[in-house]
């Protein structure tokens, strides 16, 4: 039976809650905070790619991300500014999580970036990366094929765990 009455909104909650612990697992284990690094990451890649390209991201992402991903987003005239360098681009990231505790934000962007790299299209995770800074560039590094098989490996045990399965 579905939890929410609706099959999509199930799905979401599913796949958010898969980034999630995905992040948690490299950041520390208080899923609020890992949802504000996911959201505050993900408005600064956006706020600093070509719009296209942020569109493209948005369809992207589960549907709950995408609704972190477009909060405060004001598109025609964003990008009056670029981050030229990872300190400008790590600096608002730096301020949305000044409230909620402590944290290394190059560290918790590269957490969000390797999430990134392992849900969004290749195609995609590179065009993004490229219209990136340099220095930004360099601290979203390449995702290795055998760390994909071992998430997926996890997403599908936790579909059968969701389904009344047991974890192997």
């Amino acid at each position: 039976m579905s939890a929410t009455g609706l099959d999509v909104f199930d799905k979401t909650l599913q796949t958010t809650h898969i980034w999630l612990d995905e992040l948690m697992a490299e950041i520390g284990p208080d899923r609020q905070t890992a949802w504000h690094v996911l959201g505050a990451v993900l408005r600064a890649v956006r706020d600093r790619i070509p719009l296209e390209l942020a569109v493209h991201l948005g369809s992207q992402l589960p549907l709950l991300v995408r609704g972190a991903y477009y909060d405060q987003w004001h598109a025609p005239g964003r990008m009056d500014q670029k981050a030229r360098s990872l300190d400008e681009f790590l600096a608002p990231i730096a301020a949305q999580l000044a409230q909620i505790r402590t944290i290394n934000v190059s560290s918790a962007t590269q957490a969000v970036f390797r999430v990134l790299s392992r849900h969004v299209t290749p195609g995609q995770v590179e065009k993004i990366r490229q219209s990136l800074p340099g220095e930004v560039q360099a601290i979203w590094l390449e995702f290795p094929p055998d760390t994909q098989v071992e998430v997926e490996r996890v997403i599908t045990q936790s579909g059968d765990i969701a389904k009344g399965g047991e974890r192997s």
